[in-house]
């Protein structure tokens, strides 16, 4: 049922890498949107195949809207020193469906369970820092129909609520495409009624999660 589903989650939106260095050694962070298990493996044997060279890749992924699945490894790190912190990384920032790989090119040094703990948390941070996040909330996609007279007035409300505008129709009237959160839902219904004196057609679609990114 509707009241039992939670309000929204965060998932990548697009995915990002970057490369911190410790004492030599190189640690390559990289971002991946998961859907299953399967895709986490999978994923994970192309790290593998890319970074044959590599002396470590660790990592960690979370699935599920209410984050029900989730893995680490330190691959041969130290117990505790790579997969875990990656995986506070990731639950740091509230994300599901994501995995995070952290590469470790060693470079000659040996940084100790504190550095490697910094080192692994620092590339999962940064891969994190380069890949945008959406926040997937609970909606409605709604269709608008106004007069042409009304354009202006409904575009500028549009903007100044920070709704985005989707599949515009010029027809004998102008529908445009909104996604509302169901927290505003009624709100925002009644101020296009209002706004355009209780001409313009709402219609709700589809419910369900949609996103908003920050």
């Amino acid at each position: 049922m509707e009241e039992n589903k939670l309000k929204s989650y965060k998932i990548l939106a697009k995915t990002g890498g970057g490369e911190y260095e410790e004492k030599k050694s190189r640690f390559i962070g990289e971002s991946f949107i998961i859907r299953s298990q399967d895709e986490a493996e999978e994923i994970l044997a192309a790290i593998t195949k890319k970074y044959w060279d590599a002396k470590h890749n660790c990592y960690a992924f979370i699935l599920g809207q209410n984050s029900e699945i989730s893995r680490c490894s330190d691959n041969g790190e130290p117990s505790g020193t790579a997969g875990k912190p990656i995986l506070e990384v990731i639950k740091g920032q509230g994300l599901t469906n994501t995995l995070v790989v952290v590469t470790r090119y060693f470079g000659g040094t040996l940084l100790g369970t504190g550095g490697l703990v910094r080192a692994y948390t620092k590339a999962a941070q940064i891969a994190l820092e380069n890949s945008t996040i959406a926040t997937m909330t609970l909606g409605a996609k709604l269709t608008v129909s106004v007069s042409y007279s009304n354009i202006d007035r409904m575009l500028h409300f549009f903007e100044i609520e920070s709704i985005q505008v989707d599949n515009p129709v010029y027809a004998e009237d102008v529908s445009y495409e909104i996604t509302v959160e169901n927290s505003i839902l009624n709100e925002i219904k009644d101020k296009i009624i209002q706004l355009t004196n209780g001409q313009a057609k709402v219609t709700e679609k589809e419910k369900g999660y949609y996103p908003i990114f920050k």
